[in-house]
């Protein structure tokens, strides 16, 4: 019995030894700016930046595969503190937020049929195309808010789900679990959003849903700026083209098109003594709140004006500044 247990015990001093030498030999030096970069990162691990893991988009990041700001979880002062680790200048861009595009609750858009089954969007979709009326609405059964990481989602009693822009990352997660493309990433300093997907002819839309798009096109008239276009029945945004005048909000007749709410909103202001009067701001103006007479200081009414900037954009004497008003 003695002898054996002297065996084990040689036996596990020389695996030991094996061990320790193929660490040795084996081991792998990692860079100490992969791990700076990596300690920095918030370690959602959400995928957004199409890395598997943060520990992979550091890697990627200290091999210059990818910019500081290709992770979506990063706020600002993490981009730039990733940014100072590499010894790059930081590089941050407007952040995109997930946006869903259907306003067609429970009371707004009829059912084709009953569904008892598994709460999951993916599934309800194999059965006869989906139960809503509308092919292209929202299922209302929460696979976005399943898959969300940061718990940014929310369906709401109405059956339609709700972003929450202050935890939203723009991952993406929600927009590739759709079945039906409901969500998009938008812009999250864009406000004007429309709340639909529906590409059926108006005709159809009024049987089946009272909240959804029906391609009249009055909002692509009215753009003072060509960033909203009417393709497949359906109002699109341009949002690199959108100034968030909010004009096709108020133009829509099916209250598809919102302005989300805002807290201040900049308005367009005159400067006395640079201004001339020459009056270009005055025809420029897409909602007649610029007035005054050739030759003489102009006038912004706060009331009437939208925010859009096109004044400020086209004043030859830099006579014009936008202001927030609360």
């Amino acid at each position: 019995m003695i002898y054996a247990v002297i065996s084990l015990g040689v036996l596990a001093i020389l695996l030991s030894l094996g061990l320790g030498i193929a660490s040795k030999v084996f081991s792998v030096d990692v860079d100490p700016k992969v791990e700076a970069v990596n300690e920095a990162l918030p370690q959602a691990n959400c995928g957004g930046c199409g890395y598997a893991g943060c520990s992979n988009f550091a890697e990627a990041v200290v091999k210059g595969e990818i910019e500081p700001s290709g992770c979506v979880a990063c706020s600002e002062d993490v981009i730039i503190k990733v940014s100072a680790i590499l010894g790059v200048e930081a590089v941050t861009g407007v952040k995109k937020i997930a946006h869903v595009k259907c306003s067609g609750t429970r009371e707004l858009c009829e059912n084709k049929f009953d569904y008892s089954g598994f709460r999951d969007c993916v599934g309800a979709q194999l059965i006869g195309g989906g139960y809503k009326g509308c092919e292209h609405g929202c299922l209302r059964l929460g696979t976005c808010e399943s898959v969300c990481p940061f718990d940014a989602i929310k369906v709401e009693e109405d059956g339609i789900p709700v972003v929450n822009e202050d935890k939203c990352t723009g991952c993406g997660n929600c927009v590739k679990s759709c079945p039906r493309k409901i969500l998009e990433l938008v812009p999250i300093n864009k406000k004007v959003r429309v709340f639909c997907n529906s590409k059926d002819k108006g005709s159809i839309v009024r049987k089946i849903c009272k909240a959804g798009c029906i391609g009249c096109g009055k909002c692509e008239r009215i753009c003072p700026v060509n960033a909203i276009v009417v393709k497949d029945n359906l109002a699109i945004i341009d949002y690199d083209k959108c100034i968030s005048c909010g004009l096709c909000v108020s133009e829509c007749p099916q209250n598809v098109i919102h302005e989300l709410d805002v807290t201040t909103k900049s308005k367009a202001v005159i400067l006395e003594e640079p201004c001339v009067g020459c009056g270009k701001c005055k025809k420029i103006c897409p909602v007649n709140a610029i007035s005054g007479a050739i030759k003489e200081t102009h006038v912004v009414n706060a009331n009437q004006c939208k925010g859009c900037g096109l004044c400020v954009d086209n004043c030859p004497k830099n006579a014009i500044v936008m202001k927030n008003s609360v």
